[in-house]
C-alpha cells in the first residue's frame, strides 16, 4: 500500500471534500443540469423555470460553474460538454442515477461512529427501500454497469455457451451486453421481483425481450433456476457475510450444467485486506448498510469457488474503474 505524505493543508482538504460532493448532488437532484440542456440562461431565468430563488440559485450556479461543470459568460450559464455527457437525463450517457444512490447515502456515512460500536447497519437496503431510492440504486448500478459492460463482453469467453444465469442481475446491463456480443446466447436474470419492471425497460430499450427473461426470487431464499451452463455474478456478494457467499457460490455451482463457467464480479482487496483504497471504503459502505456485508480478497472468493467444487480457477486480465475484478471457475 503506498503512504501518504499528510500535512494539515492536506488533511483539511480531504476533512472538507464533501462541500464539491455536496454541490455536485443538490445539482443533480434539482435537475439543474437538465433545465439547462442547451441553452444560455441567467439565474433569474432559470430559477423561473426551476421554481427556485434566484439568489439561492446563483450561489449553487456559481459554484457548479467553480467546479467546471457549468460555463458562465456574464450572468449567463450553460452546462459542460461534460455536463451535457454524463448529467443531462436525456444522455444516453446520464449517470444521475448513481449519483442520487450516493446522496441518498451521504447521512449514513455520518453514523460511521455508531455503526462500529454497535457493529448493526443504520440504514436499510436500497433494493428493499421506496419506489424511489430502489430505481436510484438499480438505475445507479445500470449507469455503473454501462460504462465497462461492453468491454466486459469482449473479455469472456461465451462462445458456445447457450443460456447465461445473470444472479443478481437487477436492470439487466451485464445479460444485455453478454447477449449482444454473443448472438446465440439467451440470457436470465435471477433478483427480487420488484426489480422486474426495471428490466424490462432496459431490456426492451436494447431490443432483447425475446432473448432475455426474469425469474424472480432471492438467491439467499429460494432454488437458483437450473439449465445454464454460463453464469454471472456481479457484485452481489459484498453484500453478504461468509457464510451466505459460499451458499450462493455453491448453490449456483449445483444448479448449473457440467461444465458450465461461472464469474464473480467484485470490488477486490488485496489479501491483506488493506488496499487498494476504493474496496477499503467499499466495506465501510456495507457495514452501515447490512449486516455482515463486506468486500472479499481474492483469496477468499477463490476459496468460496474451490468449496462448491468448481476447478480451473483463476483470475482474468481485468481491472475495473474502481478496482473490479473477475473471477472465473469452471463446474466440473
Amino acid at each position: 500500500m503506498e503512504s501518504t505524505q499528510w500535512n494539515p493543508g492536506s488533511l483539511l482538504q480531504l476533512s472538507g471534500y464533501y462541500w464539491k460532493t455536496c454541490t455536485l448532488h443538490a445539482g443533480v437532484k434539482l435537475g439543474v443540469f437538465s433545465f439547462l440542456g442547451d441553452k444560455f440562461l441567467s439565474a433569474p431565468e432559470l430559477a423561473s423555470i426551476m421554481d427556485a430563488d434566484p439568489r439561492a440559485l446563483e450561489v449553487l450556479l456559481n459554484a457548479l460553474a467553480g467546479l467546471n461543470l457549468l460555463t458562465k459568460t456574464g450572468a449567463d450559464f450553460a452546462n459542460t460538454d461534460a455536463a451535457k455527457k454524463f448529467l443531462c437525463k436525456d444522455s444516453p450517457q446520464y449517470v444521475g442515477f448513481m449519483i442520487m444512490h450516493h446522496q441518498q447515502l451521504v447521512d449514513s456515512f455520518n453514523k460511521i461512529p455508531e455503526a462500529v460500536k454497535s457493529g448493526k447497519p443504520v440504514r436499510g437496503r436500497a433494493s428493499l427501500q421506496d419506489e424511489e431510492t430502489r430505481k436510484n440504486f438499480l438505475m445507479g448500478m445500470f449507469n455503473n454497469a454501462m460504462a465497462i459492460a461492453p468491454n466486459v463482453a469482449k473479455i469472456l469467453d461465451l462462445k458456445g455457451r447457450k443460456l447465461l444465469l445473470d444472479l443478481g442481475g437487477g436492470p439487466g446491463t451485464y445479460a444485455i451486453h453478454f447477449c449482444k456480443e454473443n448472438p446465440e446466447l439467451k440470457g436470465i436474470v435471477f433478483d427480487l421481483p420488484a426489480t422486474e419492471p426495471f428490466l424490462r425497460q432496459t431490456v426492451e430499450r436494447f431490443g432483447l425481450t425475446g432473448r432475455i427473461g426474469f425469474a424472480p426470487g432471492s438467491y439467499l431464499e429460494n432454488d437458483i433456476p437450473q439449465g445454464f451452463d454460463a453464469a454471472w455474478l456481479s457484485h452481489i456478494l459484498h453484500g453478504e457475510g461468509p457464510e451466505a457467499c459460499q451458499d450462493i457460490v455453491t448453490k449456483t455451482a449445483q444448479a448449473a450444467n457440467s461444465g458450465a463457467v461461472v464469474w464473480i464480479h467484485e470490488f477486490i482487496l488485496d489479501d491483506t485486506m488493506d488496499g487498494p483504497l476504493f474496496p477499503t471504503l467499499f466495506s465501510i459502505n456495507m457495514l452501515l448498510g447490512t449486516e455482515e456485508g463486506r468486500a472479499y480478497s481474492q483469496g477468499q472468493l477463490m476459496d468460496m469457488m474451490r468449496n462448491a467444487g468448481m476447478k480451473d480457477i483463476k483470475r482474468l486480465d481485468f481491472k475495473g474503474p474502481t478496482d473490479s475484478g473477475i473471477i472465473q471457475g469452471v463446474v466440473p
